[in-house]
């Protein structure tokens, strides 16, 4: 029961653009997905591991995989980093990151050291720092894919990775789509956050933004310019009357929205699914609950 309130003519644009081409970013030569996008949920297995823990800045992660039985499933899998908002922890984003493990994706979020729930000392201003700390985390992914020993092996497809992450964490996704980065970074989710100084830089790559209208925390209008600044396709999901993240509750208005959204974004930008691109528009169905508008810059 959502209106729609973005122009056909967006629609139109957004749809002629997804169909039949690859993920902007993509240079030449770069390999096709490894795999179609999964059309059956996985059972889902954690995983938790520290990233360089004898450094000044060791990364505690949390890692949601499909599974097959007792192990990670057969196939690779594209990967998402996720990252948390200013006191929280990976942990409390699982309704959202287990459903995307389950819809065929690995999802890798660090518990930053001075924003974490429970940081012995709390640092709003450290948040600067965390795009280098998301890159440190793919790093090691790319070595556990090569690591015969680890159950992993084989099975991450880390030339397709995306970030996303709320809050803070979105400002920290945002700051990881920096001038020279590398091509493996395909796409982003900025959930109830804002642009980084650097961010959006060419380039070009999809992002997709999620923000409630009447966010007390990052006003909406934070989000609308960081929307306005990306150089490639975006969404912008909006969420009508809501605050800072309760549609991401399962169960809580508009959380179905913003999964279908979400994935269908994924199982786009990292899958090369052209179906879910066609099925964007529709998650800005149900009246009063959501709206969603198209841009491309030209």
């Amino acid at each position: 029961m959502i209106r729609r309130r973005f122009a056909a003519s967006a629609v139109t644009l957004l749809l002629a653009w997804l169909t039949g081409c690859a993920p902007p970013g993509d240079p030449p030569g770069q390999p096709a997905p490894s795999g179609a996008a999964p059309q059956v949920p996985y059972a889902v297995g954690v995983r938790t591991f520290v990233v360089d823990p004898g450094s000044a800045r060791p990364l505690p992660v949390t890692l949601w995989y499909p599974t097959q039985g007792t192990r990670i499933a057969d196939g690779r899998f594209p990967v998402v980093l996720y990252s948390h908002g200013l006191a929280s922890l990976p942990e409390l984003h699982a309704g959202l990151t287990a459903r995307w493990a389950a819809a065929g994706f690995v999802v890798a979020a660090p518990a930053y050291p001075h924003t974490r729930r429970g940081a012995a000392t709390f640092s709003r201003a450290d948040v600067r720092h965390q795009p280098a700390d998301g890159w440190r985390v793919i790093r090691h992914l790319v070595r556990l894919d090569r690591r015969a020993a680890d159950p992993l092996a084989g099975h991450l497809d880390v030339q397709r990775i995306a970030a996303a992450g709320h809050s803070a964490g979105g400002f920290t996704t945002s700051g990881m789509f920096t001038s020279g980065r590398p091509a493996r970074l395909r796409a982003g989710i900025v959930i109830a956050g804002g642009g980084m100084a650097g961010g959006f830089a060419e380039p070009p790559a999809p992002m997709l933004f999620v923000h409630g209208t009447a966010d007390p925390v990052v006003p909406l209008s934070v989000g609308r310019a960081a929307y306005r600044r990306t150089t490639g396709p975006s969404t912008f999901l909006s969420l009508l009357g809501q605050g800072h993240g309760e549609y991401l509750i399962p169960g809580r208005p508009g959380f179905t929205q913003v999964l279908g959204a979400t994935t269908d974004f994924l199982r786009w930008t990292l899958y090369g699914d052209q179906q879910a691109a066609r099925r964007l528009p529709t998650h800005a169905h149900p009246p009063n609950i959501t709206t969603l508008e198209t841009r491309h810059p030209s």
